[in-house]
């Protein structure tokens, strides 16, 4: 009986030092996981926003280039109405 509580003694603590080291690594592991999907995710939002930004400038630009328009027009309607009274 003795020799069986010495292994005993022995690989309990062995078995506990490795159990504690094989959760540390997997905690390490799916940290990795979760850290990666999240920068992932953060990278589509990021282009998400550099897309929209880029619609918003080409929309912004094409309101510019109607209203300018609309401001010529405006101005030449005046000068008829100018010349006409």
């Amino acid at each position: 009986m003795s020799e069986k509580v010495y292994l005993l003694t022995i690989c309990l603590p062995l078995a506990t030092i490795l159990i504690i080291f094989g959760m540390r690594y997997f905690s390490a592991v799916q940290q990795a996981k979760y850290r990666s999907a999240n920068d992932e995710a953060y990278r589509q939002i990021a282009e998400k926003a550099v897309a929209s930004q880029t619609e918003a400038a080409a929309a912004l630009t094409s309101i510019d280039a109607a209203l300018t328009d609309v401001r010529t027009r405006l101005t030449a309607v005046e000068k008829v109405l100018k010349q006409i009274d």
